[in-house]
């Protein structure tokens, strides 16, 4: 049963948000990168540095518009108060597709994991995608059962899913202790164009840090809570990856690396046995499902906020008793499965890069707008300049330029997922004289 929505209890501590964070980052992409990465030898270590770098300026653009709108329902208020309404619609709009591809994606990352150990029972391509829709379902589930629950179970995956990254760390100080000779990289010389490959593939791994803003609603204190968890959960998970992935370059030869499908798992396996290997695999499977909770978390609170907001239909601004948007919910995960079922013929890893592009240019979208809203808010003296500027000036050089290195078919694909908003933009013009009953005029709130 639902009702329509008021302003949703505020469940969310810092733990819980910095769980989001940095649990919706730690997904499927860092247990692949290193194998991706080692043809690049020592560019992919810069490049780790470059993307590191530009998600923290990032990351400090949102916790600052966090810091500035306490009241706001997330990143739709960071973007309408200083640009306007249709700005902020098409780029939570692109954002909304982008959470419910991510979620495609991450599902099957972790049906992909999980068929490595048991290959015989997913050999059929309709079983994989059953799965990974059931994946979606039961998380959808536990997202309508209250934010408390699912903010619960992120930390505890969140937790889970570190061992691996950490124990390769561990094997690579136990094994410069012993005074060992590391392997050494793939040879291939230092150059911008080896640098700017290397961090085009590290962005997958690093989308999320904006993760704690989006149920800003929920959050407790978030003029505080958001900017924390935001900045310390980006710097902590940044810091990790370069540890980790350092830790597989150095122990494991280029050539192997490359060609390995778990390269953590043939790591952990090289040094403590089969079984440990397995287990890695078994982590990463639960790192992939962790991620896909806090997705499937906000994959409701977008339209929700947007429902509010009253720019989307007031469908999506009903929650059930327990304050979650069930039939938001509902709508993405049924997109999710749509996505999956009508591509389940393709191979998990053909699939899989699909839907990461999908995802990774619709993210971009809402950095770079962000940063350009920071700079609008800077210029109406709403933000204090200072270091924030030059912040945000790199943020946004940085969101343009990862922009640009995801190539042509990239770009034609964010304008496609832009568009896609138009119909649904009209609509809501044509029916704004009509009152909306789930548009709420909270504190925060764009000006008209």
């Amino acid at each position: 049963m639902t009702r329509e929505t008021a302003a949703p209890p505020r469940q969310l501590g810092i733990w819980m948000c910095l769980a989001l964070v940095v649990g919706n980052m730690i997904g499927s992409g860092i247990f692949l990168l290193p194998a991706n990465l080692a043809p690049y030898g020592l560019n992919a270590i810069f490049g780790w540095v470059i993307t590191i770098g530009g998600a923290l300026c990032l990351a400090t653009v949102f916790a600052a518009l966090a810091k500035a709108m306490p009241e706001a329902t997330g990143p739709y208020d960071y973007v309408a108060s200083p640009l306007g309404k249709a700005p902020a619609f098409f780029v939570m709009w692109s954002y909304w597709i982008s959470t419910w591809v991510t979620n495609a994606a991450i599902s099957i990352a972790a049906v992909s994991y999980l068929s490595s150990l048991a290959p015989q029972a997913f050999a059929s391509p309709a079983v994989p995608a059953l799965a990974a829709i059931g994946f979606v379902i039961l998380f959808t589930i536990v997202a309508c059962t209250g934010a408390r629950v699912a903010g619960s179970v992120q930390i505890v995956t969140s937790i889970l899913k570190i061992l691996p990254l950490i124990a390769a760390i561990v094997i690579a100080i136990m094994f410069i202790g012993q005074g060992d000779q590391p392997a050494e990289f793939a040879p291939t010389p230092l150059s911008p164009s080896g640098i700017a490959g290397a961090a085009a593939l590290t962005l997958w791994a690093m989308l999320g840090f904006e993760c704690a803003t989006v149920p800003a609603s929920r959050v407790r204190d978030p003029e505080r809570t958001i900017p924390r968890a935001t900045l310390i959960g980006t710097l902590a998970v940044g810091l990790i990856y370069l540890a980790s992935s350092s830790a597989v370059f150095l122990l494991l030869p280029a050539d192997v690396a490359a060609k390995s499908a778990a390269p953590f798992a043939d790591l952990a396996g090289s040094f403590w046995g089969a079984g440990a290997a397995t287990l890695v695999v078994f982590f990463a499977a639960i790192s992939c499902l962790g991620a896909l909770n806090g997705w499937v978390l906000l994959q409701g609170e977008i339209p929700l906020a947007l429902a509010r907001r009253g720019v989307f239909p007031a469908w999506f601004g009903k929650v059930n008793r327990r304050g979650m948007p069930v039939q938001a919910q509902i709508a993405g995960s049924l997109l999710s499965s749509a996505l999956i079922a009508a591509n389940y013929t393709k191979g998990l890893t053909e699939l899989f890069a699909f839907m990461a592009l999908l995802a990774t240019v619709a993210t971009l979208v809402l950095y770079f707008l962000a940063g350009v809203s920071a700079f609008r808010m800077m210029a109406l003296g709403q933000l204090r300049r200072g270091g924030l500027f030059l912040i945000t000036l790199v943020g946004t050089a940085y969101a343009l330029w990862t922009f640009y290195g995801a190539g042509m078919e990239a770009t034609l694909w964010g304008l496609a997922l832009l568009a896609t908003g138009i119909p649904v933009w009209l609509a809501m013009r044509v029916s704004s004289a009509a009152p909306n009953p789930a548009a709420e005029a909270a504190p925060g709130a764009p000006r008209e």
